[in-house]
């Protein structure tokens, strides 16, 4: 493992077996975690985010989900993807904790929100259920939910969409863990508050000392949150870089297609917003060349043949696009959106 990284996965590959077949949903997937970094994984619904996410903590069964024994997942250069169920669950919640996209289906709807909490706190703390509870008021007073000595006796149905997903972000803190997993936390929430949650998780990443890792379809939710951010698209990294090397110097048409898809308030008022044509590959069948192709208006014909080659830019940009070999045609736009 490189110096100062706290995760390392490599070669990721993640498969599940379907009554049509073996959908291949993580392909060859690669990226690092830095102490207190925060790294984007953005591309559309179905693209490997949530997959990948997981696959960190192996939160889908040995019969649902299969990662490839040529994979490595490397925590503090212990390898994640050899652990019993023992040292997995000290793991879980304890070190690496993870936000789920629904609040409503992840919290038990016949627990009070405070004995939800305190069960966290207690499977990897040997304290009281009288300790445990003052500290999950703690965490509620913590992630900003008023009066949370009342709201500890709630149920989640009679909480809001915002305030659930706060409860989701205490309950996930509750141990300290060095790395939070937050898979879609803005979800189904209006754009107010989506702005409160993204403010409130850099607020405890900066407090707490944490890593994180956010898996959004939005690349608007992390313009001003994230440090890194990698594209994925039908289970692979097809960019990735720094935030201001992909909002500035974007180089691949997927990232562009993406960036042009956030409304832009410099847009006249009844202009369209952009919309990207198409359907993403049959994950169940081999791809042959681009994954992108199908859908790309720059498509080449060694594009449809044969996968393009990763380029450098820099140290963290690289993408993976044919247009950026020296031999391809130079009046393609190189940045900015699709158009």
């Amino acid at each position: 493992m490189s110096m100062g990284n706290i995760l390392e996965v490599k070669n990721l590959h993640v498969s599940f077996k379907s009554y049509a077949g073996t959908v291949k949903a993580v392909r060859g997937v690669d990226f690092v975690l830095g102490p207190q970094q925060t790294l984007a994984m953005v591309g559309e619904s179905g693209c490997g985010k949530t997959v990948t996410a997981k696959s960190i903590l192996r939160l889908f069964g040995r019969t649902s989900g299969e990662i490839s024994k040529d994979s490595s997942i490397l925590f503090h250069d212990e390898e994640l993807l050899n652990l019993n169920k023992r040292k997995l669950s000290e793991i879980r919640g304890g070190k690496i904790s993870m936000i789920f996209q629904d609040s409503m289906t992840s919290l038990n709807p016949t627990m009070r929100v405070g004995k939800q909490i305190a069960e966290c706190i207690r499977l990897h703390n040997k304290i009281s259920r009288e300790e445990a509870m003052k500290k999950a008021c703690d965490l509620l007073r913590l992630v900003e939910i008023p009066n949370p000595e009342e709201r500890l006796k709630n149920f989640p149905h009679q909480m809001s969409g915002g305030m659930r997903q706060r409860v989701m972000i205490a309950m996930a803190l509750s141990c300290n863990p060095e790395v939070l997993i937050a898979d879609e936390p803005t979800t189904a929430l209006d754009v107010t508050i989506q702005a409160q949650l993204i403010d409130l998780l850099r607020s405890l990443r900066e407090r707490m000392g944490m890593s994180v890792i956010l898996v959004t379809h939005d690349l608007g939710v992390v313009a001003d949150f994230a440090d890194y951010i990698q594209v994925m698209y039908a289970g692979q990294i097809v960019e990735r870089g720094t935030k201001e090397e992909i909002f500035k110097d974007p180089k691949h048409p997927y990232t562009w297609a993406l960036l042009d898809s956030i409304p832009n308030r410099s847009q006249p008022r009844k202009s369209r917003l952009y919309s990207l044509k198409g359907t993403p590959p049959n994950l169940l069948l081999p791809i042959e060349g681009c994954p992108f192709a199908a859908r790309c208006r720059y498509c080449m014909p060694v594009c449809k043949k044969q996968a393009p080659t990763e380029t450098s830019f820099s140290d963290s940009h690289r993408v993976n696009c044919w247009l950026n070999h020296p031999m391809a045609p130079k009046d393609v736009r190189k940045g900015g959106g699709a158009q």
